[in-house]
């Protein structure tokens, strides 16, 4: 039995109080001083002292102990503005030859299901700044939130990557285990690892949580869980701010991580990056007609989309998308796509029963619809943002044709006649 490590990495930028009145007067649409001020204290929480702690675990393990990441194009931006000792520590990491880093959407976005040509180009924007960044081509692909479905499988295998990652789902697995590795329907040689929702949450969500009937989880308790757990690979997915952040060091979160690969590699249970589990054989196929995620109890798209606010927000942002690309203004460009990240449809979201203090803990806003009109009054400071790039364009055609309408008929003397 084999574990395998993986972590999200995101921050989105997130978007200044925009009102009424600000439409058509500033285009700053985005929070700097917020967006800082959250960068660095989760860097102090968790980014410098999770990844010193796996650097040095690396190092006393001997390079046995391995993990991967997923890091968006907005937390790396962020980090190169506002906490570039994170991305020093990355480096680092990257270095040791025991991490992988994931390919995804560089803006940690929906686009697979709104725009192929966006979502392509997204995904090579990432590839990019993982090469630059860290010298690396990923050949593992982790789409947002996890969202996977037979078609998404499809088409990243023709993008080239070896493997996907999604949710153990069960109303997809049913009785088998997300243990073992599969393959996905209407896929040739893409391989599908399926990520262990019980023992990952049981650490990401349950860890501190004294109300659990398992509490306080320990290093030996969670080895029983692993070895009574059938199959071949433990795929452990969770957000990379579970360490420090979501579950605060006096926890005892940080301990916990210290013991677990000493206690794991003592008892024959090794660790593996997402590639290296691909070597194993294919346990069975995966049929995902419609589309599932790691997001609430439902493990569906409701999250981001499906509500009246949500579905006009996102439909009204992707209706920009031709016109903003053939604008030929990268400053506007750059906003659409910031906009695009999920987290802004995830603050929409008016589910409040079981899930509801997941995403009241993460939603800056006091009220979902307080969400939807402060992200509708940046659309609309887009759409005259377009319109002057139009308007110009138009105008600048106008005095491009006089000069050659007068040359003409300077050269042609005898049109004045005619006319």
């Amino acid at each position: 039995m084999d574990l395998c490590f993986y972590f999200q990495v995101h921050q989105p930028f997130r978007m200044r109080r925009y009102g009424l009145f600000d439409i058509g007067k500033r285009s700053d649409y985005f929070d700097d001083k917020k967006n800082k001020e959250v960068m660095q204290k989760v860097a102090k929480k968790c980014y410098i002292p999770t990844n010193i702690l796996l650097l040095d675990l690396i190092k006393r393990h001997n390079g046995n102990f391995k993990v991967a990441f997923s890091i968006t194009g907005t937390a790396i931006e962020q980090f190169e503005k506002y906490a570039p000792e994170v991305l020093d520590l990355f480096k680092e990491l990257a270095a040791t030859g025991c991490v992988e880093f994931l390919s995804e959407t560089y803006y940690h976005s929906l686009s697979y299901i709104y725009s192929k040509d966006e979502f392509k180009h997204q995904v090579q924007m990432h590839k990019d700044k993982m090469k630059e960044l860290f010298d690396v081509e990923p050949t593992v692909f982790r789409n947002t939130e996890l969202i996977f479905n037979n078609e998404l499988a499809n088409n990243v295998e023709g993008m080239g990557f070896k493997g996907i990652i999604s949710e153990g789902a069960d109303h997809i697995l049913g009785w088998r285990s997300p243990n073992y590795l599969y393959s996905p329907k209407t896929t040739n040689n893409i391989k599908l690892l399926m990520k262990n929702y019980k023992l990952s949450d049981d650490i990401a969500f349950r860890f501190s949580q004294q109300s659990w009937e398992d509490y306080p989880l320990t290093t030996e308790k969670f080895l029983n869980w692993v070895q009574e757990s059938p199959g071949e690979t433990v795929n452990l997915f969770m957000d990379y701010e579970t360490f420090g952040e979501h579950q605060w060091e006096d926890t005892g979160i940080f301990k916990f991580l210290d013991k677990l690969p000493e206690v794991m590699l003592s008892n024959n249970i090794g660790f593996v990056t997402p590639s290296q589990a691909l070597n194993r054989e294919v346990k069975d196929e995966v049929d995902v007609h419609n589309f599932m995620s790691w997001a609430d109890v439902e493990r569906d798209l409701s999250a981001w989309v499906g509500n009246k606010i949500q579905d006009s927000a996102i439909d009204e942002l992707y209706k920009f998308e031709g016109k903003v690309m053939a604008s030929g203004d990268e400053k506007l460009k750059e906003d659409w796509r910031k906009l695009t990240t999920s987290d802004h449809f995830y603050y929409m979201c008016t589910k409040w029963f079981s899930d509801g203090d997941v995403h009241k803990y993460f939603n800056p806003y006091e009220t979902p619809y307080e969400a939807f009109i402060n992200f509708m009054n940046i659309l609309n400071d887009m759409t005259g943002r377009l319109n002057n790039i139009s308007s110009k364009s138009t105008q600048e055609n106008i005095l491009e044709e006089k000069p050659l309408a007068q040359a003409t008929a300077i050269e042609n003397p005898s049109s004045r006649l005619i006319s």
